[in-house]
């Protein structure tokens, strides 16, 4: 065999031997998406007449953008919380009424990028809605901001009240005119739900839920939500009118970072 063949045949075998190499080793691909346990469900399934608006997958946000981790607009619960508010849902739909849902469970993700978002000072686009009293810098310190949530946890909803039938609602417009949350309702964010004194995330002292200031109707409203909600074992944030714990909860101390979509429940 000449030298010439010999170092041929020897560079054939180096590239047999890369290419089957190369066929062994694994494919690079990113990481895959976190599920959710097999107790968590698609709250439509559930009950597929509970009004949904997911705020936090659209723009219409005290940051003014689409939440990090909110792929699709969907409310996802433990199938304990999911059934109560099915009971509840029950309830209000004979007396004319109907639950509307702002936000359910919420990824560690989202809340990682509400503190980003928080230590931006000069990120005040939607001052004038959601916090127009407040200071951004004291947003940690007054409680409105936090590096946990119990949404993460999975049995926490942000809902309200809805008069039956629904009223259309108008989409919210990046960059219109903002009202502050805390205006008399013709004035405020159109919201076809119950008038509750303030809108949705409202960050100011009049969200509470038993503020003095908050009478009549208003007062009516807010304490029909909460007697509905808390006759069938959720417990209201004080500071929130519109946040409610299904206790006891199914996962007391876990934070779950799983996307908000429809293939996150389920096996899909």
């Amino acid at each position: 065999m000449t030298g010439i063949a010999r170092m041929s045949r020897a560079l054939a075998a180096v590239a047999a031997g890369l290419l089957a190499a190369s066929a062994l080793a694994p494919t690079a691909q990113a990481a895959p998406e976190p599920k959710a346990p097999g107790e968590f469900v698609d709250l439509r399934a559930v009950d597929p007449t509970i009004i949904t608006e997911m705020r936090y997958a659209t723009a219409h946000t005290f940051m003014g953008v689409r939440v990090d981790g909110y792929r699709q607009p969907v409310c996802l619960l433990t199938r304990p919380a999911a059934r109560a508010l099915h009971t509840a849902q029950r309830r209000l739909l004979r007396q004319g009424y109907s639950l509307k849902v702002y936000d359910c469970y919420r990824p560690q993700r989202a809340v990682d990028h509400f503190v980003r978002w928080a230590k931006d000072l000069d990120d005040q686009a939607m001052k004038g809605e959601f916090y127009p009293l407040v200071d951004k810098s004291r947003l940690f310190e007054d409680g409105y901001i936090a590096e946990k949530s119990g949404h993460s946890r999975g049995s926490t909803v942000d809902l309200t009240l809805v008069r039956l039938p629904a009223a259309p609602t108008r989409p919210y417009v990046p960059g219109e005119n903002l009202a502050p949350c805390f205006a008399p309702e013709g004035e405020r964010f159109p919201d076809n739900s119950l008038d509750m004194g303030t809108g949705y995330d409202c960050f100011d002292t009049l969200s509470h839920t038993d503020d003095p200031r908050v009478r009549g109707v208003q007062r009516a409203n807010r304490q029909f939500l909460k007697k509905t909600l808390t006759d069938l074992g959720f417990v209201n944030l004080a500071e929130e009118w519109w946040h409610f714990t299904y206790r006891p909860e199914t996962f007391p101390d876990t934070y779950f970072d799983f996307p908000v979509a429809r293939r996150s429940v389920g096996g899909r």
